[in-house]
């Protein structure tokens, strides 16, 4: 398949699930590129802004299977991770998968359970697979996760570690509708709705192939230089105590290779990597004291970075 097929069809799937989530096309857009990038996804938000139904969407325009868990405190990781019976007929312990066995797993306010059922879920995000009673078992392919956490009303609450949150591709916001876009909700779900407007534009095994060819896109060395001339940016900063790891250059540099899909191009470009930076690097950083005085956020930090570190001149691939 050709690049610009590629980009058509990205574009098929985000008019899709458009029709269900209005006023984001900018969140639909990134959330896409993760699912394409084997990546996984940090909602913030408070409630009531469309999280659950952007996943629901993605689930029908992608045709993947997909779960969900409201978490709480009293779910277990075998919840999530799945457990061993006993068969009594046979005499035999049997495996009975967890419900984060699906394409796309949608774990709802994630910081309202127990550390222990956090760590289950990582190591399955990590992993792709999962050791019970010695038996190893491998999640479907794609998997992504699309994990969401109310910054609003702590109580009872388990932030994840920093060290933890860089599992996460990216961590994005979706903020209320601006005032056209409720209206627009609003008469969307007059007398129906919305997802039932969305249809299949994809599987699974378009995504998989999709997956396979953004990862064999053309990444100059001069762009690999920038991600992680960025990187040690973040390192050395007057404000930022942690700094980006190898892990976040990394997945700067996967999503960076999907964007340039979706734009028809089968070559990285610095404006890849300034487009997506921040969704990617912001929650991979420790702001310090110094910045928390100055009211300094992370956002404006990876803005002044990208402000200061030299951009490539690279339009196309040389040769």
């Amino acid at each position: 398949m050709n690049k610009n097929y590629y980009s058509d069809q990205i574009n098929s799937i985000v008019s899709e699930v458009k029709k269900a989530v209005i006023g984001k096309d900018a969140i639909i857009i990134k959330v896409l590129l993760a699912i394409l990038c084997k990546g996984h996804v940090l909602i913030e938000d408070i409630p009531g802004v469309g999280k659950t139904t952007l996943a629901l969407a993605f689930s029908k325009a992608l045709s993947l299977e997909h779960n969900r868990m409201q978490f709480t405190p009293d779910v277990l990781p075998s919840d999530v991770t799945g457990f061993s019976v006993y068969n009594k007929s046979n005499g035999k312990f049997e495996f009975r998968p967890g419900v984060a066995f699906c394409n796309l797993f949608l774990a709802d306010e994630i910081n309202r359970t127990s550390s222990k059922t956090q760590s289950a879920l990582l190591e399955l995000m990590e992993e792709k697979r999962i050791t019970v009673d010695g038996t190893t078992y491998k999640l479907p392919e794609p998997y992504t996760v699309i994990a969401t956490q109310n910054p609003i009303g702590s109580a009872g609450t388990h932030n994840l570690p920093d060290s933890q949150l860089d599992r996460f591709m990216i961590k994005l916001s979706m903020g209320y509708p601006d005032f056209a876009g409720e209206v627009a909700i609003l008469k969307s779900k007059y007398n129906s709705n919305p997802l039932n407007a969305v249809s299949a534009v994809a599987d699974a095994s378009f995504i998989t192939s999709l997956q396979e060819y953004i990862s064999n896109i053309y990444v100059d060395d001069r762009i690999y230089e920038y991600i992680v001339a960025i990187a040690a940016a973040t390192r050395n900063h007057p404000y930022i105590k942690l700094g980006v790891s190898p892990r976040g250059t990394l997945a700067l540099t996967q999503i960076a290779k999907g964007i340039a899909v979706a734009m028809g191009r089968d070559y990285v470009i610095p404006d890849d990597i300034s487009y997506i930076c921040g969704d990617v690097f912001e929650h991979r950083i420790i702001l310090n004291s110094k910045a928390k005085l100055s009211d300094v956020s992370a956002s404006e930090v990876i803005m002044e970075i990208l402000r200061t570190v030299p951009v490539p001149g690279i339009t196309a691939p040389q040769g």
